[in-house]
């Protein structure tokens, strides 16, 4: 293709991508957070529960084989995933500001939270990592329904010392304990300071993810989705915070259906099927 070629195909794309956004956006029509009923509410202790395909045969996915090529699969495949929205300042106080889907809570006693920091290339800290490591401090922020585009703008591959939050439209909101802002426009945030790190390195021994362990220093919660637990300590409303969650590819997911299902009592290890049918074979 010529240089005009490859000209025409980007203003094309360019035009096209905003165009296709808003009319995205028109067409979607969000239905409330809900509980529904459990997929088989007829299920007794020991009942099997197989998978709904024709088949049984299962693909083996070789790490060994794929490498970093891994990458599709596992973010197709767990899923779905939390979403820490990571703002960050560098030693020069440059803000940063990205998602991260490589998330989760560790401990609550004291809170500690965990993010993944994949490297590419191997050994190349992106800026929220570098910040991190530099400064010691950061902030998680939970992205919920009703800012999800300006916070999937941040996500892009900017050239460094970017604002992604001015670039979004996004609100910085001054933190308590940590120097790394807050985004006004989320109900829940997560003041940290680094506790620890541990390198991921592949089979060629380069550091390809870092592990970072964050300690919650002060935490913030909107009035519009704090309310109370039976024992009456501060919970988030989930059907209002809305939370978002990561799929694979381009795919988000809202929270829709919730299903309510109890902790089974210890005294049900003796009323599964196939224990009732061995203590009724050893009375025999």
């Amino acid at each position: 293709m010529s240089d005009v070629g490859f000209y025409l195909a980007g203003l094309a794309g360019f035009v096209a991508f905003p165009l296709a956004h808003k009319l995205f956006k028109m067409a979607r029509k969000p239905n409330p957070t809900r509980i529904v009923p459990l997929p088989n509410p007829g299920y007794e202790a020991g009942d099997k529960q197989p998978a709904p395909f024709d088949t049984e045969a299962f693909q083996q996915v070789d790490p060994a084989e794929l490498g970093a090529a891994m990458y599709p699969f596992i973010i197709s495949s767990v899923t779905p995933r939390p979403i820490a929205f990571i703002s960050t300042v560098s030693k020069d106080g440059v803000g940063n500001l990205s998602p991260y889907s490589y998330f989760n809570v560790v401990s609550h006693d004291p809170p500690v939270l965990v993010t993944g920091h994949a490297r590419r290339p191997a050994d190349i800290p992106k800026d929220s990592l570098q910040n991190i490591l530099d400064t010691g401090e950061f902030v998680i922020c939970i992205i919920s329904e009703w800012f999800l585009e300006a916070a999937n703008h941040t996500c892009g591959e900017y050239d460094k010392g970017c604002n992604e939050m001015e670039l979004a439209g996004l609100t910085p909101e001054p933190s308590y304990k940590v120097k790394p802002p807050r985004v006004k426009e989320s109900a829940i945030h997560f003041e940290c300071k680094l506790k620890h790190t541990y390198d991921v390195k592949n089979k060629t021994g380069a550091i390809t993810g870092t592990i970072v362990l964050g300690e919650c220093v002060m935490a913030h919660m909107h009035k519009g989705v704090a309310t109370k637990s039976p024992h009456g300590k501060p919970i988030a409303d989930i059907f209002k915070l809305k939370p978002m969650a990561r799929l694979g590819g381009d795919m988000y997911s809202c929270l829709r259906d919730i299903v309510e299902i109890p902790r089974p009592p210890k005294e049900m290890q003796y009323k599964t099927k196939t224990v009732q049918g061995h203590e009724s074979a050893k009375t025999k």
